[in-house]
């Protein structure tokens, strides 16, 4: 069994669901801790059934209730070092961190999943492949452009949650958002136009994969900064490495979302 169910994605929060036989996980929790208590209970889940919550990166719509959520549940936070570091002052008596390095593959029950860099404006923003047995998920969101990396990693997806964050005129013509905004949404460390990502979806839906691969487009989110993280030691754990790397991880991003029901993936034929 595959089931993958985006409980919501926006500027109010972003927070995904992924159970297998073996594994039940979030990505993101953009959402208050109620929130997403609710949201799972909305699909007869709870919370203290997840085994992992995955972290994109650490704009507050995709990290919002995960203090209150993890010290609640002590549930493992999968993550690399910097966003780690920028969240820590946040959840200081917190200790169940589990750090990958950008391009490392972890294991979580029958899952594997591999990290990758995007091009977004946060400290190490990073999108994810879920590889199983029943079918690969490709989870890229929150990202300037799609850079040759991305594009190849997300290629074996046979679901892919693709960002399409806005239509370049109704961009433009927005009187609410000021033009550091606009300049920040378009630039390529911003979000995906809509053409943007009906220029990725094509070119990663091709060959053999064409009749069997699922692009769900998530929805557009408002603009967010980040501040510096403060200067410190850290008492963060090792960081699980990407096989052979000696090289430090490149800086990058990725967004999660949407208001679907459960996307099952099925083994093709």
């Amino acid at each position: 069994m595959l089931r993958f169910t985006i409980l919501g994605s926006g500027s109010s929060g972003n927070c995904a669901y992924l159970e297998t036989d073996h594994a039940r996980l979030l990505v993101d929790a953009g959402f208050s801790a109620k929130q997403i208590e609710l949201r799972l209970a909305s699909i007869g889940r709870s919370v203290a059934d997840v085994q992992a919550i995955f972290l994109t990166h650490e704009h507050g719509d995709h990290v919002r209730g995960l203090p209150v959520l993890a010290k609640r549940h002590a549930i493992p936070v999968y993550c690399n070092r910097l966003t780690a570091e920028y969240l820590q002052p946040q959840m200081s008596a917190f200790t169940n961190w589990r750090l990958f390095e950008s391009g490392a593959t972890v294991d979580v029950g029958d899952l594997k999943i591999n990290s990758f860099s995007v091009p977004h404006d946060a400290y190490d923003p990073v999108g994810f492949m879920f590889y199983h047995a029943l079918g690969n998920i490709g989870f890229l969101t929150d990202l300037g452009y799609a850079t040759r990396l991305v594009i190849e990693r997300v290629r074996q997806a046979r679901a892919l949650v693709l960002e399409a964050n806005h239509d370049l005129r109704l961009l433009q013509e927005d009187t609410r958002r000021p033009w550091s905004v606009k300049q920040r949404i378009l630039s390529r460390h911003g979000h995906l136009s809509n053409d943007a990502a009906a220029e990725v979806a094509a070119e990663v839906v091709t060959g053999a994969w064409k009749t069997s691969t699922s692009v769900i487009s998530a929805p557009i989110a408002t603009a967010r900064f980040t501040p510096a993280p403060p200067s410190r030691r850290s008492s963060l754990p090792p960081v699980v490495r990407p096989s052979g790397s000696t090289t430090p991880p490149r800086q990058a991003v990725c967004d999660a979302g949407l208001g679907l029901g459960p996307v099952k993936v099925k083994r093709a034929g």
